[in-house]
Formats: C-alpha cells, structure tokens, sequence
C-alpha cells in the first residue's frame, strides 16, 4: 500500500470513530451546536481521504492509461467524478 492509500485508510478509521462518537452525542442529548462541529470535522476528514484517493488515481490508473493511449477514458472518469463531488 503506498503512502496516499495508507493516509486515506487513517483518516477514514479517524472519520468512522467520529461517526461513532457523533451518533452516541445524539442518543446522549447533547447541544446540537457541539453535534454539527463533529459533522463539520467529520466531513472534512473524508473529503481529504478523497482527495487522497484521487490522487492516488491520477499518479497511478490515469498515468498508465496516457502511456497505453487510453487517457481520454481516464479523464472522462475523472471528470464525472469531479462532477458529483464539486459543489454546483
């Protein structure tokens, strides 16, 4: 595993035991502004295991295609993912 995926894999372990705790602040009743700070930084940990991820993609998979003349698929990929992730 290299170092980007190792990363990812940290912070979604990091993301899942947020997730954990926000669910039991929930049950327990807590204030619901301390609630969404958890959320915040929740998502932000998984946005950052994207971009690893990504990256990792465009160094390995993407690079491969453009040497094999398969780039333009890699960039379509690419794109429609960018779609779904980036705000409209």
């Amino acid at each position: 595993m290299n170092k980007e995926k190792e990363e990812a894999l940290r912070a979604l372990k990091t993301s899942k035991g947020q997730i954990e705790g926000i669910i039991k602040m929930i049950e327990d009743g807590r204030y619901c502004i301390d609630i969404s700070n958890q959320i915040a930084a929740t998502s932000s940990l998984l946005r950052k295991a994207n971009k690893l991820i990504i990256k990792q993609h465009l160094n390995g998979c993407v690079r491969e295609a453009f040497l094999h003349d398969k780039g333009a698929e890699k960039v379509d990929e690419v794109m429609n993912l960018l779609d779904k992730i980036i705000e409209k």
